[in-house]
């Protein structure tokens, strides 16, 4: 090869300003997509559109006064009726035989699934669980409504984290899924009313956290 002259060096040597500035826009778009995360999207909902509130006894509130349960006080945050439609000690396969007639008497535009945490206590196959929420969420499809999963932590020696089996189904069936705050509240002894059930500053967290992920998927207003 030729010998290259002092300005051609200087000029091999010096960083071409559009590669750093795509550099830079690489890493800042990198930056924002991470920080932008959302839950998959869901439609407005009217201002008369009424919310079911479907699962167990963490729906019904148990362990405190029924004004202080996650959808009492999500009804207030989110200024739209929320149904409490939660039976304490139902597995999920009860709640999926017990969903069609809720269904067909509230005609919700939302409804709110938290189950299965009786058949983790219970030490039940999470595989059915996995399959009655899916089925569930298929029902209330068909029904025309859309679904919010809410997980429910496992209890370990050391650690409460949600069971695997919700964000599979949300993966699976394309929800928006809250798997974060059941499994701060439950981990948090001050805001417990006993060993698995929130109290009423646990259910007030639960629905504020519920709220805040309808805003982020696009159901309420920002």
């Amino acid at each position: 090869m030729g010998r290259r002259t002092g300005t051609a060096r200087s000029a091999m040597r010096r960083p071409r300003p559009w590669r750093a500035g795509g550099a830079l826009l690489a890493l800042l778009a990198a930056l924002l997509a991470g920080g932008c995360d959302r839950p998959p999207a869901l439609d407005r909902l009217a201002a008369n559109d009424t919310v079911l509130a479907f699962g167990d006894s963490l729906t019904h509130g148990t362990g405190a006064p029924p004004q202080q349960s996650y959808p009492a006080r999500l009804a207030q945050l989110i200024d739209r009726p929320v149904v409490n439609a939660g039976v304490p000690g139902e597995t999920s396969a009860e709640g999926a035989r017990r969903l069609p007639s809720v269904l067909e008497e509230v005609r919700p535009a939302l409804v709110l699934l938290c189950h299965g945490g009786n058949d983790i206590l219970r030490g039940m196959d999470l595989s059915a669980a996995r399959r009655n929420l899916e089925a569930m969420v298929g029902m209330a499809r068909a029904a025309g409504a859309q679904v919010v999963l809410i997980g429910v932590p496992r209890r370990s020696l050391l650690l409460r984290n949600t069971a695997g089996f919700y964000g599979e189904v949300a993966e699976s069936m394309d929800i928006p899924l809250e798997d974060q705050a059941l499994e701060d509240i439950l981990g948090d002894d001050r805001l417990k009313s006993d060993a698995v059930h929130p109290n009423a500053e646990g259910y007030r967290r639960l629905a504020q956290a519920v709220a805040e992920l309808l805003e982020q998927a696009g159901a309420l207003p920002p």
